[in-house]
């Protein structure tokens, strides 16, 4: 700009930080527009594989030649194949192992077993294995009507002229003035909250086993149990999660027409809680709350004092007294989402992100993989986990990202979050990722597509304590309809549902039997 005048060079430079400041925001508008037609049309995968041109075109970290060993054994039983180890195919045999076996021999008849040649009677000599078959026996209704015999002393009558009375005990049942079992209202809740089938649908059901129920019918069968007999269970549940070391939480949204005060259209939340992967106790509890004010964690969480997994959300920081750890599944989401959208993404800042992430995570799943104590994993982590990490926030320094951009919100994402992504550090007993919470919000998710919403609070909060009983249930290894069964069968038994009783129908009781147990 030799010769121009200080007017001119002024406007020229004024003239360039306009045109780099519309760059900048036509870059953050394609970045826009690019996450949108991936929210909607693109893969919603995040293994490297979908995320990167080639998986193995990074080589950050683990080198060829470092890791290459010509004496490494051949695969045998195991077939490896990029991103999974495939398993030999299981018999039909050992498919079929844990189900009752019915035999069926098929025999001659008495007037067919009569030798072509010479008459004479045919014995059989031995039996032949044909096929195996799997019998499906679908659900069927009937209806079972109790009586009680009275019973009377001849002798007392005889004597004093008043007969001496006792009437047999009749088996308590699930819901007072009602025709339903606990059978019928396990299946019930079973196929509301296990399968996702809606009430209206479960009405449809229902006749073609010959009995009209509506949909009001159903809804009580799920409301009033629950309350009853659930709450009790969710409640000692609570005060066993608030005692846990690590405790991991989430929210998703729910529907809910008619709460006093909202417009049908609101969107209300249902909260999640859980234990850590090491708790000897697994529980999952749901919490049904119109808002996803942060007030709703700290009134749940009240009396927790130990380690709380989230993601990045701001409303947890309203729960004192705990060590806040984040989820750095969501700081790799955060990379992914700052990939080039060019057909080559090696070297690239966000690629180097997602790498950075895919190794922390594959040390973990290492570790898991040998089997480490608490302990030992503790020990591992100081040892190869936090060389990375130090690295990794070494590496983000030297970022030079626009503000607003993608990659921008990357960056500052860790920064903002720094302290609570290295808290895994401190102990062995919290996960690297809230995904443990994010795979128990998932049935509520999947369910929520059927039934799309609640019809009232109520119906929320019995969906709360349902899903809850149900979720805990799987996290212990327990056949949740058979769980439903037994708790709604036992529980009404009870004069009075002390904690004795309660501590022997929770989930992890080695009191449950073993009909209960997958």
């Amino acid at each position: 700009m030799t010769g121009l005048s200080p007017e001119a060079k002024e406007y020229i430079s004024l003239l360039e930080s306009k045109v780099n400041e519309q760059q900048r925001q036509i870059d953050h508008l394609y970045e826009v527009v690019d996450k949108l037609q991936k929210m909607k049309f693109g893969q919603q995968s995040e293994k490297s594989r979908f995320v990167m041109d080639n998986a193995d075109q990074m080589s950050l970290f683990n080198e060829a030649e470092k890791e290459s060993n010509a004496k490494a054994p051949e695969p045998t039983e195991e077939i490896l194949v990029e991103a999974h180890t495939r398993k030999q195919k299981r018999t039909k045999e050992e498919l079929a192992e844990s189900l009752p076996v019915k035999e069926i021999v098929c025999e001659l008849p008495e007037e067919e077993r009569v030798c072509e040649v010479c008459g004479a009677e045919m014995k059989p000599i031995g039996r032949e294995y044909v096929r195996t078959e799997l019998e499906i026996i679908p659900a069927q209704a009937s209806v079972i009507k109790y009586y009680r015999i009275t019973y009377a002393c001849a002798a007392c009558e005889e004597e004093t002229g008043e007969g001496c009375l006792v009437k047999a005990d009749v088996p308590a049942p699930v819901m007072k003035k009602s025709l339903a079992s606990a059978s019928a209202v396990a299946y019930t809740m079973y196929q509301k909250f296990v399968n996702g089938m809606p009430l209206y649908r479960q009405e449809q059901e229902w006749r073609t086993y010959g009995l009209t129920l509506s949909r009001a019918t159903l809804a009580n069968w799920v409301i009033r149990p629950s309350e009853q007999w659930f709450r009790p269970l969710y409640n000692a549940m609570r005060r066993h999660m608030l005692s846990e070391p690590v405790i991991h939480a989430d929210e998703t949204e729910v529907q809910v027409l008619k709460e006093p005060g909202r417009e049908a259209k609101a969107t209300s939340r249902m909260w999640v809680y859980c234990t850590g992967k090491r708790s000897e106790k697994p529980m999952v509890l749901y919490d049904y709350r119109p808002t996803r004010s942060g007030e709703h964690a700290k009134r749940w969480l009240a009396g927790f004092r130990g380690y709380l997994v989230t993601d990045g959300y701001a409303g947890y920081n309203s729960v004192p007294d705990v060590r806040r750890c984040y989820c750095w599944a969501h700081v790799r989401r955060h990379w992914v989402d700052a990939l080039p959208k060019t057909s080559d993404k090696t070297g690239s800042a966000a690629a180097i992100g997602v790498e950075y992430c895919n190794q922390l995570f594959a040390l973990e799943e290492k570790f898991e993989k040998q089997n480490l104590s608490a302990e030992e994993v503790a020990k591992a982590r100081q040892d190869e986990t936090k060389p990375l990490l130090d690295a990794y926030w070494s590496w983000l320094e030297t970022v030079d990202a626009l503000e607003g951009s993608a990659l921008g919100k990357a960056v500052r994402y860790s920064e903002s979050l720094r302290d609570g992504l290295s808290t895994f550090i401190e102990d062995s007993r919290i996960s690297l990722s809230n995904n443990l919470c994010e795979d128990h919000i998932r049935p509520f998710v999947v369910g929520r597509k059927n039934w799309l919403f609640c019809d009232t609070a109520k119906g929320a909060e019995a969906s709360a304590l349902c899903y809850s009983i149900i979720e805990s249930a799987k996290a212990n290894g327990l056949n949740t309809y058979l769980y439903l069964l037994y708790i709604l069968t036992e529980m009404p038994k009870a004069k009075e549902l002390n904690e004795f009783v309660i501590e022997r129908c929770l989930p992890w009781s080695p009191s449950l039997p073993e009909w209960c147990r997958l």
